[in-house]
C-alpha cells in the first residue's frame, strides 16, 4: 500500500566534497572512478562576506559553497532554501558540551552556531533574504523528508525551492554509534513544479514511499551515507533507487 508520493523536477544542481569540486569529478566519482580526498582545502565560499565565512564550520561552507554555485544569477532574493543534514552542527554541541563539563566559559558565538539551523541564518544574513528558510534533521532518511516539505512549499504557490543537503562525519565520541561509511559533502537542487509547462526546463523524479514490510537489515559499515546513495543515483541517471530506512521504503524514480 502506497502511503504518498511527490513528483519534481531539478532545474539545477551542484555538489561539493573534498576532492571533488567539479561536474566532472561527480561524475566520475559516480561511476565508481573517484573518490573523496579529506586532504583537499576547504570550499572558498567566495560569494558569501569574509565575517560571516569564517564563522561557518567545514560543514557549513560546504553547504553555503553549493547553495551559491546552484542559483543562477537572476534568483530572487527571497526563494524558500532548505538546508537538510542528519548530523547538522554536532560537533560544535560536542565541544560545547565538554567545554561545560569543565566548568569553562561559553563562547556566545560558538553557542548561536551550535544549532541545526545555523547555516540558514548565515546564508539569510549574507543575501538579506527574508525568504521561507527551513532546517531538517531526519535520520537516515533526512533526504526524504526534506524532498517533501519541498514539494509542500511548491503546492503551496512558491515557484522554486533550493534544498541543500551537507553532512560531514560526528565526533569521535559517536563512532560505536555508524551505520554507514561518514564522510564529507554537500549538493544543492534547485526544484521546481513537475508539470506539462515546466517539463522542459528540468529533469523531472518523483519520490514515493509505504511501509517497510520488515525491519531494515543493518547497513554494512562502507555504504554511502543516504544523501551520497542518491546523489549517485541522480548523477548516474538511474531509473530508480529504492531504499529502506526508519521504517519506510523509500523509491525514486527518474522520468523521461
Amino acid at each position: 500500500m502506497r502511503f504518498g508520493d511527490v513528483s519534481f523536477s531539478v532545474a539545477s544542481h551542484t555538489a561539493w566534497a573534498p576532492g571533488l569540486d567539479t561536474a566532472a569529478a561527480w561524475l566520475e566519482w559516480a561511476h565508481g572512478r573517484a573518490q573523496t580526498n579529506t586532504a583537499a582545502a576547504d570550499p572558498k565560499v567566495a560569494k558569501m562576506p569574509p565575517m560571516l565565512r569564517r564563522r561557518a564550520s567545514v560543514t557549513g561552507k560546504m553547504a553555503l559553497e553549493t547553495a551559491y554555485a546552484c542559483l543562477p544569477e537572476h534568483a530572487t532574493a527571497d526563494l524558500p532554501v532548505i538546508f537538510a543534514s542528519r548530523h547538522g552542527e554536532c560537533a560544535r554541541s560536542v565541544e560545547l558540551l565538554q567545554e561545560l563539563a569543565q566548568h569553562a566559559p561559553l563562547s556566545p558565538t560558538a553557542f548561536s552556531l551550535s544549532v541545526h539551523n545555523a547555516n540558514g541564518g548565515l546564508w539569510s544574513i549574507a543575501r538579506g533574504d527574508r525568504g521561507n528558510n527551513i532546517a531538517i534533521a531526519a535520520g537516515a532518511s533526512t533526504v526524504e523528508h526534506a524532498l517533501i516539505e519541498a514539494c509542500g512549499l511548491l503546492a503551496d504557490g512558491a515557484q522554486q525551492v533550493l534544498l541543500v543537503m551537507a553532512d560531514s562525519p560526528p565526533p569521535e565520541i559517536f563512532s560505536a554509534y555508524s551505520d554507514c561509511a561518514e564522510q564529507g559533502f554537500a549538493w544543492a537542487w534547485l526544484l521546481q513544479a513537475d508539470d506539462k509547462a515546466q517539463a522542459h526546463t528540468g529533469e523531472r523524479f518523483s519520490l514515493s514511499w509505504t511501509a517497510a514490510n520488515a525491519p531494515s537489515a543493518p547497513q554494512s559499515d562502507d555504504a554511502l551515507p543516504g544523501g551520497l546513495d542518491i546523489l549517485r543515483f541522480f548523477l548516474r541517471r538511474d531509473a530508480e533507487l529504492t531504499r529502506a530506512a526508519d521504517g519506510r521504503r523509500w523509491c525514486w524514480s527518474r522520468h523521461a
